[in-house]
């Protein structure tokens, strides 16, 4: 059952939801972007590379493959994985209160 009487936790929630769906959004985009060999002195990919390091700081090297390119993508899609999951199960938790 949801509760109607304030729209301040379905504010929250969306913040939540949208915040967890940003990191990921950039977490996928380098991942894309490092796969399609973009060029890295590129301001643009140098500010998602960045996003990326700052969001997956915490899981770089959980996945130390010989290939670089799977390095990557598994060092950087199970953060966006989890940022999904968590940041959409906390906002349908938020949404219930």
């Amino acid at each position: 059952m949801r509760n109607r009487s304030g729209r301040g936790a379905d504010r929250l929630a969306l913040i939540v939801h949208t915040l967890a769906d940003i990191a990921a959004v950039f977490l996928g985009l380098w991942i894309l972007l490092y796969l399609l060999d973009a060029n890295q002195s590129n301001v643009f990919v140098d500010f998602v590379h960045g996003m990326a390091d700052w969001l997956a700081g915490w899981s770089q090297d959980i996945f130390t493959m010989d290939t670089e390119g799977l390095r990557v993508f598994f060092n950087n899609a199970l953060p966006a994985v989890i940022y999904l999951v968590v940041g959409h199960g906390a906002a349908a938790w938020i949404r219930r209160l």
